[in-house]
C-alpha cells in the first residue's frame, strides 16, 4: 500500500512537471531557496559521528545569457556522536559563496556547483568552537515545478584546521523561488 502511494505520488510530480515547462523560474531573476537532508560524515569525521541532518538556505542569481550563476548558501549540518566516542552532537555552521554551472533545459537541468566561505565547527557540551575556511564542490538536478524549481543536490565539504580535516557529504533536496 505505501509503495503505490510513493509510486503514485512520484507520478503525480513528473506528469506536473512536464506540464509546467514555461512556468520554471526564469534566468536572469534572483531566487530564494531552502532545502533540507541528510548529511553524511566521511574521513575521520565518520569515526566518531553517525549520519546527521542538513538544512540549507540560499540566495542566488541566474543572468539570462550566460550558463554560469552565483548562489550565497547559508547551511546548518549536525550529527550525533556514536555511542563508543560520548553523548551530544556536533555541528557545523556555514556561509559560503558558490558558482553554479547549469546545462541548459527546459525542465530538467543538471548542474555542477563549488565555492568557499566560512565555516564554524563546534560540538554540544560547552566543548570549543573553530572558525575556518572551507570548500565545497558538488553537483545536481533542477527540475521546473508551476512556479518554483525543485533540485536534489549533493555536495563534499572539507574544512581544514590545525588539528585535523573534517569532511563530510549534505544530500539535500529543496524548492527555488523566483522574484
Amino acid at each position: 500500500m505505501k509503495r503505490t502511494l510513493f509510486v503514485a505520488a512520484l507520478a503525480g510530480v513528473a506528469l506536473v512537471s512536464f506540464e509546467a515547462r514555461a512556468q520554471i523560474v526564469k534566468p536572469g531573476s534572483v531566487v530564494f531557496g531552502v532545502a533540507a537532508g541528510a548529511s553524511i560524515p566521511v574521513s575521520d569525521l565518520s569515526d566518531g559521528v553517525k549520519t546527521g541532518f542538513n538544512g540549507t538556505v540560499t540566495l542566488g542569481f541566474q543572468p539570462t545569457m550566460i550558463p554560469l550563476g552565483v548562489r550565497i548558501d547559508g547551511a546548518y549540518n549536525q550529527w550525533g556522536r556514536k555511542a563508543i566516542v560520548g553523548t551530544g552532537n556536533v555541528h557545523s555552521t556555514s556561509v559560503t559563496g558558490n558558482l553554479v554551472f547549469k546545462m541548459p533545459g527546459a525542465t530538467v537541468s543538471p548542474y555542477a556547483i563549488g565555492g568557499a566561505g566560512w565555516y564554524n565547527l563546534g560540538g554540544s557540551g560547552g566543548g570549543t568552537s573553530l572558525n575556518e575556511f572551507g570548500w565545497n564542490i558538488g553537483g545536481g538536478i533542477a527540475m521546473g515545478l508551476s512556479g518554483f524549481d525543485t533540485f536534489l543536490e549533493a555536495r563534499f565539504n572539507q574544512v581544514q584546521t590545525d588539528v585535523t580535516v573534517t569532511r563530510f557529504i549534505p544530500i539535500t533536496f529543496g524548492v527555488m523561488f523566483g522574484f
